[in-house]
């Protein structure tokens, strides 16, 4: 009998380490990383380019591997202030027990990353190194020492500017085609196709502290949640989705945008879910700890959208979008 329940208890440790290991990982998180260059190349497409697939791919594993070292250097910072101590059971510092090991694999993802990022620059435009490489100080600039402005509450802008207007043209340069041979940064156009799918990104990161507020003050995290508050906080979420949309309905108003675009309102029903579950529960941490994933799923299904409908336009609404 106590070899059963032996053999249960250990059970239920791997089980459990399983699961922490699975939430430390945070796979769907990566939908933000790829979502620049997937709107890039779906614009490229639509537009009646030739999308350079190699270039597509480098920038895909490239932008991985960059979000990678942001998530295990944020953890690394977050251990330094112990903001993590009790709200984060899953910090990868945590479950391998060694700071030195999560530095070396953060800065080893940085690396390669960036090495990736200079061969495509090489084949494009240098434009694309320097870009990616201000992205990256704009996410050191969040958590980093000495600066950790996300202590200051003043992650959410730096997200949108990150995987916005910057990650959207080294995304726009990276993929154009040989015979284009871009030099000049296409800022205006980076800015109308990133800011919608940035703010949803942006909304990500507002949804991830709903679950922690009282540790995050506890440890001088001024984030825009322990300034505002759960219930102020939760009613700013209709209003990140009206930006978003009105932001990208526009452009199909204005007859830029091929009318196939729309297809970003496949996440309107994970927002509506969303808006449900923090308007609800925006003050209870245990039912709540799972709605950045819901504004995850509300990101990558409006990106994808997005991107699979400026795609569509070559198919039926060619010539009507406008490069540059």
């Amino acid at each position: 009998m106590q070899d059963h329940k032996a053999v249960v208890s250990l059970h239920a440790l791997k089980s459990e380490k399983v699961r922490l290991w699975r939430a430390a990982i945070k796979w769907p998180l990566y939908s933000v990383a790829v979502m620049p260059v997937l709107l890039a190349a779906g614009w490229r497409f639509g537009a009646g380019d030739f999308v350079r697939i190699d270039h597509l791919f480098g920038f895909l594993l490239a932008s991985v591997l960059l979000l990678l070292w942001e998530n295990l250097t944020n953890d690394l910072f977050d251990d330094e202030t112990g903001v993590d101590e009790f709200a984060k059971p899953h910090s990868v510092v945590k479950l391998l027990g060694e700071r030195g090991m999560v530095g070396r694999l953060a800065y080893c993802a940085l690396l390669l990353g960036l090495l990736i990022i200079f061969t495509l620059a090489w084949r494009s435009s240098f434009a694309v190194f320097g870009l990616v490489l201000f992205s990256c100080f704009l996410g050191y600039l969040y958590q980093g020492p000495p600066f950790r402005l996300g202590y200051k509450g003043l992650g959410e802008p730096l997200c949108w500017l990150a995987f916005g207007p910057f990650a959207t043209a080294a995304a726009l340069l990276v993929l154009a085609p040989i015979s284009i041979n871009e030099s000049v940064v296409p800022w205006a156009l980076s800015l109308g196709l990133g800011s919608g799918p940035a703010l949803a990104t942006t909304l990500v990161l507002f949804c991830s502290h709903f679950h922690q507020v009282d540790e995050d003050a506890a440890h001088g995290k001024r984030s825009p949640l322990v300034r505002l508050g759960t219930r102020r906080a939760a009613r700013l979420v209709p209003w990140f989705l009206f930006a978003i949309f009105a932001v990208e309905l526009l452009p199909v108003f204005l007859g830029k945008w091929p009318i196939t675009s729309l297809l970003g309102f496949l996440g309107l029903p994970s927002g509506i879910k969303l808006i449900r579950l923090l308007h609800a529960y925006h003050d209870q941490p245990e039912k709540i700890s799972g709605c950045k994933f819901l504004a995850l799923r509300f990101q990558a299904l409006n990106g994808l959208g997005l991107s699979i409908g400026f795609a569509l336009a070559r198919f039926f609404e060619f010539g009507l979008l406008r490069i540059g």
